[in-house]
This record gives C-alpha cells, sequence and structure tokens, in this order.
C-alpha cells in the first residue's frame, strides 16, 4: 500500500481524468473497504432492538396498510402520522413485507444505506482526485462516530446523507460533460432528500447551484437554464407527494403529525422549517405559538466543538476546513470549469452552509444531526490532502501539513480527554504519535518516495485514531430512543452504557420470546417523550383481546407511548397529539365519537408533552373526560380504561 500511496498522490497533481486506467490494487481495496464498511454497519445490528420505536411503529403500519405506507402513519388504522414524509419508512416498509416485521428488516436498509454512501462518496472524489483520494474519503466517512451511529440507526438522516452525496456526485458529472440530464437527476435526488426531510435537504441545493454556476462547462445563459432544469425536476420528485397529501380530504386521510392545522406546507415551513431557525416551533416541547424561543443550547460557531457534539463529528472538522482551503488556492490559474477546484468548492460550501445553520439554529437540534457534515469532512481531507501532498515540492506544503495534523491530533486529545475513563491511554499515544509524525511532515519535500508514503500513511492511520475508536464503541452498543449519541460518555470502564445506548439487558418477554423493545423495567412502562413502552406479557394478552373487532386496540397520548404498544400486539394504537402530545388531533369530540362508534378498546394513560392548545382539543381534556367516565383497572403496575364498559 505504502509503495502506491504516494504515486497515486501524484496523480492528484495532473488534469483530472475520470476515464484513467485504474491502478490494479484499486478494486482490492476498493471492495475491502465496503465490506469493512458493511461488517462495520451490520456488525451485531440488531442488538439495538428496534432502535426508534417512534419510526418502527411507523414502518409496522407502513406495512399493513398502503395508505399508511403513502402517508407515512404512525399506525395502520391512520389515524396520524409521522411528523417527517414518509420517504424514508418506504426501504423498511417493503423489507418488512418481504422479510417479516422485526430488527433487521428495519434496520439493514439503513446499514446499506451507509455503505451505497461510502461508496458514491468514493467514486466522487475519485473522479477528480485520483484512487488515494477516494480511498480516503470513504474511510473518513465511514469512521465518523455520528455516521457509525446513524448508518445502524433507523431515523431519516441515513437515506438523506445518501441522497445528498448522490447529488453532489451527478452536478459534478454536469461539470465534467455539460449534459442536462446530470443536473436532472440532481433534482430528482434533491426532491427525494425532500421527501425524506423536508427542508435541511436544501442546504445543499445553494453549494450545488452555484458551484455548477461557476465551474459549468457551456455558456451563462444555458447553465441557468440548465439549472432551472435541475429545479423543475426537484419540484416534480417532490411535489407529487405533496400535491397529493394537500388534494386529498382530510376527512379520509390521516392528520399531519406535527402540524397544527392538518397542513404539510405548515409542517414544511413551520415545525420541520423556519421554526428550526428560529426557534418559535408551534407545537413542540418548549415551542411556543406564541412566538417563543426556547432553549436548544448555546448557539455560536462553537457548538460544533463543545461537549455535546463534538465528539460526533469535530475530529477532522479543522483539518478538513484547512485543506479544502489550501486545495482550492492550490488551484489558482485553472480555468473556470477545473473540476477539481469544483469538487473541492461544491463540499466545502456544503460543509460551511450546513456547519453554520447547525451553529447558529436556535430551534430543536440534535447532535446526531451532525451526520449530514460527514461526507463534506471525508472529500475534504481526502482531496485537499491529495492535492496538498502532490505540491510537497512548494516551501510551504510540508509546514502546512504539519499543522494540520499537529491541530488534529491536539484535538483529538482534547475531545478524548471529555471521557477521561475511555481507553486513558489513547489520548497521550495520539497526542505524541501526531506531534512526531507532525515534526518529521515539516522536511516533507526532502523525502524519498517509499519513506514519504509510510509517513502519510502513519499520520492518517493516527488522525482517524480517535474518531475510529468512537465509532468502534458506538458500534458494539445498543442504542435506542429518539436522541442516540455515539461514543462513549464518559462513566467508569470507558463509558457505561456509553453512547446514549440502553445497555445490554433484555426487556421483558413478550409472546414468548425476548422484546426488541429495550430499557425499561420488567414490569410494563407507559414510556415518555423519547422512549417506547415496554408492555408486559400480560398487558400484551389483555390488548390483543377480540383486537379484530376494533379499529384501534388503544389510544394513548404520544407517539413513543404508543409504539411500543403498537410493536408489542401488530395492532394499531392511537397515538393522541402526535410525537410531543401536542397535536391537536384528534378533538375532544372526534375521540367521544370514536368510543361511542366502538373503535377504540382501551385507553392507557400517557403524558402530554408539547404546549397544551385549547382545552376541548388537547390531550389532558381526553385523559379528564375517560377518567370521569369509566373505571380504571391496572395490569402489571399499568393502568387502562376499557372504553367499552362506561362506569355506573
Amino acid at each position: 500500500m505504502t509503495a502506491t500511496l504516494v504515486p497515486a498522490l501524484e496523480a492528484a497533481r495532473a488534469p483530472a481524468t475520470p476515464t484513467a486506467a485504474r491502478p490494479r490494487w484499486e478494486r482490492p481495496a476498493l471492495a475491502l473497504l465496503l465490506a469493512a464498511t458493511a461488517v462495520l454497519y451490520l456488525w451485531d445490528l440488531a442488538g439495538s432492538g428496534y432502535a426508534n420505536a417512534f419510526y418502527s411503529s411507523a414502518v409496522q403500519a407502513g406495512s399493513q396498510s398502503w395508505k399508511a405506507f403513502l402517508f407515512g402513519s404512525s399506525d395502520a388504522a391512520n389515524s396520524i402520522t409521522v411528523d417527517k414524509p414518509p420517504a424514508s419508512l418506504w426501504p423498511a416498509e417493503i423489507a418488512v413485507r418481504l422479510f417479516g416485521l422485526g430488527p433487521w428488516a428495519i434496520l439493514v436498509p439503513q446499514a446499506l444505506a451507509g455503505v451505497a454512501s461510502v461508496a458514491v462518496l468514493h467514486r466522487t472524489v475519485r473522479r477528480s482526485f485520483g484512487t488515494t483520494a477516494g480511498l480516503v474519503a470513504g474511510v473518513v466517512l465511514a469512521l465518523t462516530p455520528v455516521a457509525a451511529l446513524m448508518f445502524r440507526f433507523n431515523n431519516p438522516d441515513a437515506l438523506l446523507v445518501l441522497l445528498m452525496v448522490g447529488a453532489v456526485g451527478a452536478t459534478l458529472r454536469a461539470v465534467e460533460d455539460g449534459r442536462t440530464r446530470w443536473l436532472v437527476l440532481t433534482g430528482v435526488l434533491l426532491g427525494l432528500g425532500f421527501l425524506t426531510k423536508q427542508l435541511q435537504v436544501f442546504l445543499v441545493v445553494g453549494p450545488l447551484a452555484l458551484t455548477y454556476l461557476v465551474a459549468g462547462p457551456v455558456g451563462l445563459r444555458r447553465r441557468l437554464v440548465q439549472l432551472l432544469a435541475g429545479l423543475a425536476a426537484l419540484v416534480v420528485a417532490a411535489g407529487w407527494w405533496i400535491a397529493t397529501v394537500s388534494l386529498w380530504p382530510a376527512s379520509s386521510r390521516p392528520w399531519i403529525g406535527g402540524s397544527q392545522d392538518n397542513s404539510i406546507v405548515e409542517l414544511t415551513l413551520g415545525y420541520n422549517g423556519f421554526g428550526r431557525l428560529t426557534g418559535a416551533e408551534t407545537g413542540s416541547v418548549g415551542g411556543g405559538a406564541g412566538g417563543g424561543t426556547p432553549s436548544w443550547g448555546a448557539t455560536g460557531l462553537g457548538r460544533l466543538l463543545n461537549a455535546e457534539f463534538g465528539g460526533q463529528i469535530s475530529w477532522l472538522l479543522p483539518a478538513a476546513l484547512v485543506l479544502g482551503v489550501v486545495g482550492i488556492a492550490l488551484r489558482g490559474r485553472a480555468p473556470r470549469t477545473d473540476a477539481r477546484r469544483a469538487t473541492l468548492l461544491v463540499w466545502g460550501l456544503w460543509l460551511v452552509v450546513t456547519g453554520l445553520t447547525f451553529s447558529l439554529a436556535q430551534g430543536i437540534i440534535h447532535p446526531y444531526y451532525t451526520v449530514a457534515l460527514a461526507p463534506a469532512i471525508g472529500a475534504l481531507v481526502g482531496a485537499g490532502g491529495a492535492s496538498l501532498c502532490s505540491h510537497r515540492d512548494r516551501w510551504w506544503a510540508g509546514p502546512t501539513l504539519a499543522v494540520v495534523l499537529g491541530a488534529t491530533t491536539g484535538w483529538a486529545f482534547v475531545l478524548l480527554a471529555r471521557t477521561p475513563m475511555f481507553l486513558p491511554w489513547l489520548r497521550w499515544t495520539v497526542l505524541v504519535l501526531g506531534l512526531g509524525v507532525a515534526v518529521v511532515l515539516v522536511g516533507v519535500s526532502a523525502l524519498p518516495r517509499r519513506p514519504l508514503a509510510v509517513v502519510v500513511l502513519a499520520g492518517l492511520l493516527v488522525g482517524l485514531a480517535g474518531p475510529t475508536a468512537y465509532a468502534l464503541r458506538t458500534v458494539g452498543t445498543a442504542h435506542e430512543g429518539s436522541l442516540p449519541t455515539a461514543g462513549p460518555t464518559g462513566g467508569p470502564g470507558g463509558g457505561g452504557r456509553g453512547g446514549g445506548g440502553t445497555g445490554r439487558t433484555r426487556g421483558p418477554v413478550i409472546g414468548g420470546t425476548p422484546s426488541p423493545l429495550r430499557g425499561g423495567p420488567p414490569s410494563s412502562s407507559r414510556g415518555g417523550l423519547l422512549s417506547a413502552s415496554v408492555p408486559s406479557a400480560a398487558l400484551t394478552r389483555v390488548l390483543e383481546q377480540d383486537a379484530g373487532s376494533f379499529t384501534w386496540v388503544a389510544a394513548t397520548t404520544g407517539s413513543n407511548s404508543a409504539s411500543g404498544y403498537q410493536l408489542a400486539t401488530q395492532e394499531p394504537v392511537m397515538a393522541i397529539g402526535g410525537f410531543n402530545g401536542s397535536d391537536p388531533s384528534p378533538t375532544l369530540a372526534q375521540f367521544q365519537a370514536d368510543v361511542a362508534a366502538r373503535e377504540i378498546h382501551y385507553y392507557v394513560p400517557g403524558g402530554s408533552f408539547g404546549r397544551a392548545q385549547d382545552a376541548e382539543g388537547t390531550a389532558s381534556g381526553i385523559a379528564a373526560w375517560v377518567a370521569e367516565t369509566f373505571t380504571s383497572t391496572t395490569v402489571d403496575g399499568t393502568t387502562l380504561y376499557d372504553l367499552t364498559s362506561p362506569a355506573a
């Protein structure tokens, strides 16, 4: 490997030749990278059970009902949707239809999206900067801790990342040959990204458009027309679903979860849109209909480096920024259409725009969102590093490489010190070896080819040691709930349950087999805002009684509370108020009508988490009416009401 490393890096200095013959070792190296990534993302995948039960219950619903599949409903009876469009649910729902409900069917599509993301990133970077740069980019993405988390978890982010990386690849192909079809493909991928996580995909639209506007090989007027064609493709790819939801009679479709007026447009622009930037998220936990700004942590340019976000994504963030700037500078007098500069430009803009948005956003933001930065970091490290190494004869190249590696290992020391009980020897090893290699890199121009290859490889290994350790800890830890985090937490023994996982303790037995729902006590649990309910075997049997006679076997406040009961029984459970328990659906009158029509069998008290709406439409109003009208009973510590038997 070391014998071929420097010649491969030298190729980054020559003009881009995407069709150039590949070195003999490239295919085996790529196969090894993808195989290792697959093992990393598939290892003990079922250990996390249903992971995010909020989405897993929607997958169960979509595998039973095509209407639930289309709308992304939380239950097969279509009372309410999840608070995102359904595209990320579709692969898992198809898998469950083919292979049956279980953790593997739900989580394997996410892992495959991760492997595909690494492959597409490698190919995209390789086309302009050569084999080694592509492999480095893929390795960095695969070993980023938050990527190792999210490509093993069933949040929408895995599919979103794959679609955005594909959109960059398509745009850069358009830069190469000027064909409109590549921009149309870009628009289609971005449209599907919108159907995955709505406006977040728009963070890369500007970088993609600007890059083609700057570097497209055709005339300015044609470039503008082509970009309009790409925009039209985006509108069509996303708009068909938006139009379907908007035009479908509200009385025969589920309530749009996360919205306050049953509108997909309001959800897009409000709760999942500008509310994320301003903090005025009506219906969210702490969000304010009156325009109040909830606190989601300190904002500012240092947010991505702080204790909450740093260990997830920031290991190579400073290096990526520096190498990206240096790489663009090295393209100095290259033609406007230079593919290498375009590659560095698009990934650099992706990183800056998305990073600034995450840093300054005042609304809901979670550390796992930062997986959207991982492809850009990998691409800039691979492409920028290759550019700098290929120009090592310049007097400042060696010192720059030394500073980048020294800063990277120094920052790794800081990050590792935040979890002092996790491999306490590692931070000192990384620091000492990193600084040692950095000293050697100062004189990189004087090194013969083979020793240079050894030094460059050593620097890469040292720079990746910290994130690799965090990624391996992430893979070895079960994760479930709505807020997973990567890496250790700093507890005794290197993080205890680490990374937001729930340990390895099996949950209660449901239907005679170990339940994939973990984290609850041996007796039944009602769940909460961020964790699923964990019904006992006895409670599950009660809920299943005469299930075929009812539309919903039970109703409870909050989607996570409902999800555990639904996954245990595999029967529809009504999630009153949606994810936060604050959506005005159903109203008290609607709920009473459903009860009168014997549509709902049981009511299980839950919790109302978001801001209260008017008394007639709140979960609390429904809870009060049920308590006044029906007699409660207790099964394994869980209170429930039989809605077919009013109190005397």
